[in-house]
């Protein structure tokens, strides 16, 4: 997840970005060295008295402190530009990776699905890359102030003698050495304290997607909802989900608060243990005030440094959830792209033939077995059976949706397939988008028009333009009548239709079918339905018995080879 974009076609504007983020992360190191260094001058000055030298070390420390804030300001900047550059390409190649393949649609099929993979893409990786660079940069620069710090504080540490009977130890650099020994400490202590937060951090986000979630789907079937009046049935989804989400807050909160006890505890014990550790050379008049003052400054930044771990903890526990989520997201679409449906597609001269088709469910279960059937070009035929016999899974396997599945299927080359689902799908925007979908809306309006007009949809010409959430406003009868003129716009050498006249009354249906066979006759057309109407309008029936056999029969004679 984080080599792709470092050499990918962008890796020298980020990594020449990158590398001027990190100079100036160097620079404001350097700034605080000056700065500490300043500290000595100051208090010295103080302790002697030295008005003359106050108000010129005023202005030396402003002109330090407006350099620091301008590069440290900038460093952030960069910083977040560089967020932006790297967000953009990483979502960018997931949408293109979960589009591509219909992996968006497989993930739903397996044993273990990726729940909210739409979250995954929208919040996880923006939360990713925002926590690496940050993470990164946090690092190398508390690596960078840990190096140029312990040089001084070990220069002004000097050496401590320390008496044991008889015997007379001496330690160099000891504010060092004990600076060191601290943060260790203080590292293991708080991931024993805070390692549960990562789990936590990992379900917080899939509780509050499923919330959500759960929300919108009552928004997207607010219809059916109202005419169940299942109102108090989704209010009590709604309650047993955010029970989960406020659960998980409530742990949360536990172990926030005690790692937050552990860390500023730790934070405080920080402040006065380098004035106690100091005060034996101070008092011994080894130390000036400015030399303490500096030497407490120099502690201070290496004692922080040291422990970059210890506050960062948090956003470290939260940074390998978002790794587990998205590590997940992507070995789910590995697995699904590796399960590509083994029904192989060949090219045909003209007609449409399938050859030993197995379909099974996922856990194995055989819905047909062995299956053959084909059709001449302009042919058509009726698949039946009864409910969950694997009508509806047949095209999906013929559409190579179905990864549970095998045999051959050989289409006319270069004919292009269009499959109309019982529900069609109306994407967001005008009414034009959701009529020449898959087609975008830029073809001539023309045939746009007649298209509706020839399925009694004449009466929403005039709001061709105006955008709006057609899947609520039309009727499950409209949407499928739209679907129909899709099919003279799309003109495809195969059509399969999944049950898609079943809101329509038998009139219509009619005049659909008759309308499909007028205006495209060379096209061929497979339909699922139980309606006993649909039989006038093929040739050929599958009908499959649930238990894996089928079986066909002649409905009427087919017309010759077109």
């Amino acid at each position: 997840m984080v080599r792709g974009y470092w050499f990918s076609e962008e890796k020298w504007k980020a990594r020449g970005l990158l590398a001027v983020v990190i100079a100036l992360n160097f620079i404001a190191v350097g700034m605080l060295v000056m700065i500490n260094d300043w500290y000595n001058e100051f208090y010295n000055a103080l302790q002697a008295y030295a008005y003359e030298l106050f108000w010129p070390l005023v202005g030396k420390f402003a002109v330090l402190a407006f350099l620091h804030i301008a590069v440290a300001v900038y460093a952030i900047y960069l910083r977040q530009m560089l967020q932006i550059k790297w967000r953009s390409w990483l979502t960018e190649r997931y949408l293109s990776r979960w589009m591509a393949h219909r992996s968006y649609y497989k993930l739903e099929t397996l044993a273990e699905g990726t729940d909210n993979p739409d979250q995954r893409i929208s919040e996880d990786i923006g939360q990713f890359v925002d926590l690496t660079l940050s993470l990164f940069v946090g690092f190398l620069k508390q690596l960078t102030t840990l190096a140029a710090f312990a040089v001084v504080l070990w220069n002004l540490s000097g050496v401590l003698t320390v008496p044991v009977g008889s015997w007379e130890f001496q330690i160099y650099g000891y504010m060092l050495w004990f600076s060191l020994i601290y943060s260790i400490l203080g590292t293991v202590g708080a991931h024993r304290v805070g390692k549960k937060l990562i789990g936590l951090n990992f379900e917080k986000q899939r509780f509050e997607a499923d919330f959500r979630f759960s929300m919108m789907r009552v928004r997207e079937n607010s219809e059916s909802v109202a005419f169940y009046g299942g109102e108090a049935q989704e209010v009590q989804g709604f309650k047993e989900r955010f029970a989960r989400v406020i659960g998980n807050f409530w742990e949360l909160m536990r172990q926030t608060k005690i790692l937050n006890f552990y860390i500023n505890g730790y934070a405080q014990l920080a402040i006065i243990v380098p004035l106690i550790m100091a005060a034996p050379r101070y008092f011994g008049g080894e130390m000036a005030l400015g030399g303490l003052m500096q030497t407490i400054s120099a502690f201070g930044r290496v004692q922080d440094a040291l422990s970059y771990f210890v506050e960062a903890y948090g956003t470290i526990a939260e940074y390998a959830a978002v790794v587990r989520r998205l590590s997940g997201f992507t070995a789910h679409m590995e697995e699904v792209e590796a399960k590509e449906s083994a029904v192989a597609s060949e090219a045909s001269p003209g007609g449409f033939a399938a050859e030993g088709i197995f379909v099974a469910l996922p856990d194995g279960t055989e819905l047909l077995r062995d299956c053959s059937f084909s059709l001449a070009a302009g042919g058509s035929l009726l698949v039946t059976g009864v409910s969950g016999a694997g009508k509806s899974t047949l095209l999906r396997t013929l559409a190579g949706l179905w990864p549970f599945a095998r045999g051959r299927a050989a289409f006319p080359k270069g004919g292009r397939r269009l499959f109309l689902s019982q529900r069609p799908y109306l994407p967001l925007g005008t009414l034009a988008r959701a009529v020449s979908y898959p087609l975008t809306a830029e073809g001539p309006r023309s045939e746009m028009e007649r298209a509706l007009r020839l399925v009694g949809m004449e009466s929403f010409l005039a709001r061709l333009d105006e955008e709006a959430d057609w899947s609520h406003i039309l009727s499950l009868g409209e949407q499928q009548r739209i679907a129909f003129a899709r099919i003279l716009l799309v003109r495809p050498a195969w059509v399969f239709l999944d049950e898609a006249t079943s809101a329509l009354d038998e009139a219509r249906e009619k005049e659909l079918y008759e309308m499909l066979a007028r205006e495209l006759p060379e096209m061929g057309r497979v339909s699922v339905g139980h309606r006993s109407t649909l039989v006038a309008y093929h040739e050929r029936e599958l009908r499959l018995d649930g238990a894996g056999g089928f079986s066909t029969r002649l409905l009427r004679a087919e017309p010759a080879a077109r």
